[in-house]
């Protein structure tokens, strides 16, 4: 006895379908096919004066329809066998179509085709373009060819669509179900699109550094970890391109960008994922204040790019560029605000960063342990409050960081204690993060060093100094401002989608 689990009565009956498609000579998965046109397109060629003419004098002698004849191929959503005419439904990337099969117009084995058909099979139409009584313009068939044969029966309607967690696993479905799925990820597609010209048209070039890295390094995070058996080496997965990017700075690329896949073995939430993309950006001989104004005029630009999507309309210089994220209406045409570390801090707490005594006050009060514990540590923790603070619906910088939690920032010429670094904040999330970059290999070392003494002893398998990007500062890299920015976050917001899985096409699942 077979151990496979019985089909289902569903997919029983199209797996006959398609054998009976077979038995008239049809090829239930189709060939190569040229002259198709997409659905909007077809229903964009309607021509209403030659369908008028039609149905006044089509049954004339010698009359020659004008009525335009496109190829469309689509998915089947909809399907009404009304005996010797077929109603169907077809979806396709740039809508839907109605198409009418008759047994008198359809050339044979078109009709016995879509009397074969099943919801979900992706079949190729060809006839004419008319309107019918209720107005929808529908693609009155002369011919009808499978394509592609769906075995597996789609989800039910109200339940399977709506489950977020078969939408995740299933996205090739959810795809062709959910037409809104499709418009996020070809918008994603045009905001990627976006933002490297964005980039290009300044003057920065687009870079590749390496995925597969010896070190741990560019960001303090856990990394995914490999082996690599021709050399016999354990190699990390890229946590950030930031130091292979900076050694193009010291040889002589003054401004360079990456839109970089990522790996951070950490948690998953709202707006983490294991696997993520950010951009990158380095300027020689700029600083965080250059790269504020760049972070702030490409999510302006790629505002624009959302709102003529979904308008068909590029909007004014002087309009408003309005985009809800959790319903907060967020304007990215009004400068963005901002606020220091030190003053967002006591806005929020209600005392300064600096006062000991009442930052380990307000650190026991949350239940943190105070004793022996440095109290900008403390401040950072306790800054998650401040964060909080923030106005969801306006964009905010917060500048000037505690120099001692910026290991990788230089620091202000008139106050060595405050970093050179910004955060972007938008509808309660960090969105970018940018640096004036430290460019002396004599005080990097330094920085390293003291990192590299108050990690976890778990985390020395993996924390080391990168002893050759020193060695590039020593080479000397010219002052420089770096800036990234989640490209997913971007999209989210941009978009409107709460979670990060919504505007990612395969986000990871645990396995079932």
């Amino acid at each position: 006895m077979s151990d496979a689990p019985a089909l289902h009565e569903q997919v029983l009956q199209r797996r006959a379908n398609r054998q009976r498609m077979r038995a008239l000579g049809l090829d239930p998965y189709g060939q190569r096919e040229t002259g198709l046109c997409s659905l909007a397109e077809a229903k964009g060629a309607y021509d209403p004066g030659a369908d008028e003419a039609y149905q006044k004098e089509g049954k004339t002698p010698g009359f020659a329809d004008r009525r335009p004849e496109r190829a469309v191929a689509g998915r089947v959503m909809l399907l009404r066998d009304n005996g010797k005419l077929i109603w169907m439904n077809l979806r396709d990337h740039t809508g839907d179509m109605q198409v009418a099969v008759s047994a008198r117009d359809c050339a044979s084995p078109g009709f016995d085709a879509a009397k074969l058909s099943d919801l979900g099979d992706i079949i190729i139409a060809r006839g004419r373009l008319m309107k019918t009584k209720t107005g929808e313009i529908t693609l009155w068939a002369g011919e009808i060819r499978p394509a592609s044969k769906c075995l597996a029966p789609p989800p039910a309607k109200h339940e399977g669509l709506q489950d977020v967690e078969l939408r995740y696993r299933q996205r090739y479905v959810d795809m062709w179900a959910n037409p809104e799925t499709m418009d996020v990820f070809f918008l994603r597609a045009k905001l990627i699109t976006a933002l490297r010209r964005f980039l290009d048209e300044r003057g920065f070039v687009e870079v590749d550094t390496p995925v597969l890295q010896t070190l741990a390094g560019g960001a303090a995070a856990r990394p995914f970890v490999t082996h690599m058996n021709a050399l016999d080496i354990d190699l990390f997965m890229r946590v950030a391109p930031e130091l292979f990017l900076k050694r193009l700075l010291v040889g002589g690329m003054p401004r360079v960008y990456e839109v970089a896949r990522n790996f951070r073995n950490e948690g998953v939430d709202r707006s983490h994922n294991p696997e993520f993309s950010m951009v990158e950006v380095y300027e020689a001989f700029g600083s965080y204040d250059t790269m504020r104004e760049l972070t702030e005029s490409l999510l302006r630009s790629l505002a624009r790019v959302v709102i003529a999507h979904r308008t068909g309309r590029e909007p004014g210089a002087a309009e408003p560029l309005v985009l809800e994220f959790g319903g907060h209406a967020i304007d990215y045409a009004r400068p963005f605000d901002v606020v220091t570390y030190g003053a967002l801090f006591e806005r929020a707490l209600g005392f300064g960063l600096g006062d000991d005594g009442k930052v380990r006050e307000a650190a026991r009060a949350r239940g943190l342990k105070t004793e022996g514990v440095d109290r900008l540590l403390l401040v950072q923790e306790l800054f998650d409050e401040a964060e909080a603070s923030i106005d969801p619906a306006r964009p905010t910088f917060v500048i000037d960081y505690p120099a001692p939690l910026c290991p990788l920032t230089r620091s202000k010429t008139s106050d060595p204690s405050v970093a050179e670094r910004f955060e972007l904040f938008i509808a309660g999330m960090e969105l970018a993060n940018a640096y004036t970059e430290l460019n002396d290999p004599d005080i990097q070392e330094a920085k390293f060093r003291e990192q590299l003494g108050g990690i976890k002893d778990e985390e020395k398998t993996f924390r080391t100094i990168d002893e050759d990007f020193l060695n590039a500062l020593r080479v000397g890299m010219p002052p420089a401002g770096g800036l990234g920015v989640g490209v997913d976050r971007a999209i989210m917001l941009l978009t409107g989608n709460s979670s990060i899985r919504e505007v990612l096409l395969f986000p990871l699942m645990r396995p079932r």
